[in-house]
């Protein structure tokens, strides 16, 4: 109940406007999909997948930067880092474990082997999409790891798409069968609270000391 009061007085401070914005975006954000990202090098690439992830509605995105570890670029990322979680490891094992541990199934992108076409994906379980470089693709250890492959179908000369065109093909395929569906995608109503207020605390200027003076009169 505090905490629905506190959300209250922080959308004082915001335009009408600005909160039903807020609370259609935040209805139309899932956890049902996340992506996860390896040694992707070139800085637009990372952040094109970024804001991918946040045009589609996907709330989380997971960064492996085994080698180079990288900052994300903001310019290309248009502020799309702002309203999603980037999530960041070292390596393609703790990644996974986490992934795992929180109840998503692994699947890898790649044009090779024994994969499922995209359009074939079974969309029920909640899932981890996996994308690697152009060049290289996803590494052996989470190829072996993957629970499925999926890949683009493709008529041409080319093997590859470039991972940003890659991710916003599969997200926007996925995210458009998942809402088309009756499995229950949606934010859990904690998940949006926390949410939305993550989103008013970076939108107000001075938050903390708004925030710590509304609970030091209301304790």
């Amino acid at each position: 109940m505090q905490k629905n009061k506190l959300l209250a007085h922080l959308e004082t401070f915001l335009t009408p406007r600005r909160i039903e914005l807020f609370n259609k975006v935040i209805a139309q954000r899932t956890n049902h999909f996340t992506v996860a990202t390896q040694d992707v090098y070139q800085l637009h690439n990372t952040s094109a997948v970024i804001r991918s992830c946040e045009v589609f509605g996907l709330q989380n995105i997971h960064v492996i930067e085994e080698r180079k570890p990288k900052r994300i670029d903001r310019e290309i990322a248009m502020g799309a880092q702002k309203w999603v979680d980037v999530n960041r490891y070292a390596n393609s094992k703790e990644c996974i474990g986490e992934l795992r541990a929180k109840g998503y199934q692994i699947v890898a992108t790649t044009p090779h082997g024994e994969s499922t076409k995209l359009e074939d994906f079974n969309v029920e379980k909640p899932s981890a999409i996996f994308f690697g470089t152009e060049k290289d693709g996803l590494s052996e250890e989470i190829l072996n790891e993957a629970d499925c492959r999926i890949k683009i179908p493709m008529v041409g000369f080319t093997e590859s798409l470039n991972i940003s065109v890659s991710a916003a093909i599969v997200l926007q395929h996925i995210t458009s069968t998942l809402k088309n569906s009756k499995i229950n995608w949606e934010l859990s109503n904690k998940e949006k609270e926390s949410l939305k207020y993550e989103w008013l605390k970076k939108c107000i200027k001075n938050s903390d000391s708004i925030i710590a003076r509304y609970n030091s009169e209301n304790a």
